[in-house]
């Protein structure tokens, strides 16, 4: 099953085309992994979007409190946030309109993938984009 998680297609689309990156869970503390992920994620020519409940400014760019306060298009939203937590930010996600969804390395909630299928957006979960760049 775990395949299905981490389809190619869906990786290619989201490393090589989609540009706006919201990343749930992304504060001010540099030793979190949210915080090395968005500085590689900007490296790699992505715009990054803090999603954090106190809405802190984060490697140069403004956080938000939900991704419904986010007053433009989303690309991609990644969720760095247990697995238990992970399916509402799938729903909002759905909900906003993003093009897609990544769950970090460890995130795993099969009943939102399967949601996030029946939408029609592609989603990856269980994996993360320095893994899936360092494969190429």
């Amino acid at each position: 099953m775990s395949a299905n998680w981490q389809d190619k297609a869906a990786v290619d689309l989201m490393l090589d085309d989609l540009e706006t990156w919201a990343v749930v869970g992304l504060s001010t503390d540099t030793s979190r992994t949210a915080h090395s992920i968005a500085a590689l994620l900007q490296q790699r020519g992505k715009r990054i979007v803090p999603i954090h409940p106190d809405a802190p400014v984060v490697l140069g760019e403004q956080g938000y409190a939900t991704l419904a306060d986010v007053p433009f298009d989303l690309d991609v939203v990644d969720v760095f946030r247990r697995s238990e937590a992970a399916g509402q930010f799938v729903d909002e996600a759905i909900e906003v309109g993003a093009k897609a969804i990544w769950l970090q390395l460890g995130v795993i909630d099969e009943a939102a993938f399967d949601r996030a299928r029946d939408a029609g957006v592609p989603m990856v979960m269980d994996t993360c984009p320095a893994i899936e760049w360092n494969r190429r």
